[in-house]
């Protein structure tokens, strides 16, 4: 493996001592982002706390333009412009004045080991305690109901006690993923949190989505981030799906279709039993046996007859 430290640069002469956070938000996009869960929350931050730009990786060494070209602009007879791809580490100040970190830009195409002990390299040099991550993946929900999660981290402990949705499945990997994995390898916490997108809202700005992360971002870092914003837009985003749905029998049909589904799961997973309402409906040891010895009673009278 080629030197992971000539892969990025620091943008100012400040010692990385005085840089050091103790959180890191990952946003790397991914061949995965439901509702643009990740890029809404990421863009949110950014743009409602003050940030500076300290490190900037080569991107010429990672991207394939060709793959996915970046756009350009002509403006009558000359070329005016170009969305220059970029992979930079933020410093950002939350409301209460304490910094963290966002690395945020395009996946990587290639050379995806030496990107992660890059940035296992910064997480030390910066003194950074936990790396988070969030995003969306397309799930068969209503956008009527709570908005579900799936939490994944380097250690139960960062998580604590939950009810999994998922068992054990194989998907296509991320950039993300294997750098959670490798640094729980290698001893530090990493967390994330994969949030639940009605499939019939992937391909578009889900922004009760990115809320739900940012919320649950909170909650696991203790960092003060405004939610005001996001939280307006997810109401005018509900407006709309509200009346989109409106406008189409058949689309309101699959809506309620997917509740009464929803409502029959969680229904079965808070039971101990789809055949009982309530615990204490549930009769005890005692009272099957003395059923169990009543039944064998009527048996043996019914032979005697």
């Amino acid at each position: 493996m080629q030197n992971p430290s000539e892969l990025y640069r620091f943008e100012t002469d400040t010692d990385p001592r005085d840089l050091r956070a103790s959180v890191l938000l990952v946003s790397l996009g991914g061949f995965v982002d439901a509702g643009q869960t990740q890029r809404l929350l990421t863009e949110h931050v950014l743009e409602s706390l003050d940030h500076t730009v300290v490190a900037s990786f080569d991107v010429d060494q990672l991207l394939d333009y060709r793959g996915r070209r970046p756009a350009m602009t002509f403006d009558r007879d000359r070329w005016s412009g170009y969305a220059d791809p970029s992979l930079v580490l933020h410093r950002v100040v939350d409301a209460d004045g304490v910094p963290f970190l966002v690395l945020a830009g395009p996946e990587p195409d290639y050379q995806w080991e030496r990107v992660i002990e890059a940035v296992r390299q910064l997480v030390v040099h910066l003194g950074v305690t936990l790396t988070v991550s969030v995003h969306g993946i397309p799930m068969a929900v209503p956008h009527t109901r709570p908005i579900g999660m799936t939490p994944h981290a380097t250690d139960p402990r960062l998580i604590g006690a939950h009810d999994p949705v998922f068992g054990t499945v194989q998907v296509p990997a991320s950039i993300t993923a294997l750098l959670q994995l490798r640094l729980g390898e290698a001893g530090h916490d990493a967390l994330g949190y994969a949030v639940h997108v009605p499939h019939y809202l992937a391909q578009s700005e889900y922004a009760d989505a990115a809320l739900t992360g940012l919320n649950a971002v909170i909650a696991a870092t203790g960092l003060a981030i405004p939610t005001e914003g996001l939280a307006a837009a997810a109401g005018l985003n509900r407006a709309e799906i509200a009346q989109e749905i409106a406008g189409s029998e058949e689309v309101a049909q699959v809506v309620e279709a997917l509740e009464r589904q929803y409502d029959s799961f969680i229904q079965g997973r808070q039971r101990p039993s789809l055949l009982a309402t309530d615990v204490s409906e549930l009769p005890t040891a005692d009272e099957i046996g003395a059923e169990f010895e009543q039944f064998l009673r009527t048996q043996a009278e019914d032979d005697e007859d």
